[in-house]
C-alpha cells in the first residue's frame, strides 16, 4: 500500500489549520508540513519559489517508500494561485506546469482537498485575528482564492495519481465526517 500525500489548499480563512491539525491527530505515522510562499514578491521571489518547491518535490521522490504519510498545509497551488491574483510581481504558471507533472510522477496516492465556504461571510469572523503575513488578510481577498482555487482543479484531475475533494469548512464537525470517509480515518468519537 502506498503512502499517503494529502495537500490542503483553500483561501485565507477557510480553516485549513484546523484541519490539518485533524489530520495530523487522527492518521498513523504522519508527518505535517507547514509552508509559507516567499516573502519577495518580485521576479526575484519567483526564483526563489521555484527553488524551494523543486527541492521539496525532490525531497518527497526519495521518501516516497518511507511508509509515512505526509499532510501539507498548503503548497507551489497557493503560489499559483497567488501570482494569477496579481499578488505577484510575476506569471507562475510556467513552473507551476513542471511542478505538477512532478507531483503526478510521485509514487503516492495524492489526495488534494481544495477547501471552502459555502456562506463566504465566514470569512470575516475568522479573519478577525492577529496575523504575522505578508498578503492582506480580507473577505474580497479569500473569495477571490477560492474562485482561483477552483479554476486549478480541472488541471489537478488530470494526474494519473490523485484523487481531488472539495470540502466546505463553514461546519468543521460534519468537514471531519467527510474527510474520515475519503481516507479512510476511523475516529473513536464516531
Amino acid at each position: 500500500m502506498k503512502s499517503k500525500c494529502i495537500i490542503v489548499e483553500g483561501p485565507q480563512g477557510c480553516g485549513k489549520t484546523h484541519l490539518v491539525n485533524y489530520l495530523r491527530e487522527n492518521i498513523p505515522a504522519s508527518n505535517l508540513y507547514r509552508l509559507s510562499g516567499q516573502k519577495d514578491k518580485t521576479k526575484k521571489g519567483k526564483e526563489k519559489s521555484k527553488k524551494m518547491y523543486y527541492a521539496l518535490l525532490k525531497y518527497l521522490k526519495e521518501i516516497e517508500d518511507s511508509d509515512i504519510n505526509l499532510v501539507f498545509d498548503r503548497t507551489f497551488f497557493t503560489e499559483e494561485v497567488y501570482s494569477k491574483l496579481g499578488y505577484k510581481d510575476y506569471s507562475f504558471d510556467d513552473v507551476y506546469e513542471e511542478l505538477l507533472e512532478m507531483l503526478g510522477n510521485l509514487n503516492y496516492d495524492v489526495y488534494y482537498i481544495s477547501l471552502y465556504l459555502k456562506d463566504v461571510n465566514i470569512y470575516e469572523v475568522r479573519l478577525k485575528r492577529e496575523h504575522h503575513n505578508y498578503q492582506n488578510f480580507s473577505l474580497e481577498n479569500s473569495v477571490n482564492q477560492q474562485n482561483v482555487y477552483e479554476t486549478l482543479i480541472h488541471d489537478i484531475k488530470k494526474l494519473k495519481n490523485t484523487k481531488v475533494y472539495e470540502i466546505a469548512m463553514d461546519n468543521f464537525d460534519e468537514a471531519y465526517k467527510e474527510i474520515n470517509k475519503i481516507l479512510e480515518i476511523v475516529n473513536k468519537e464516531e
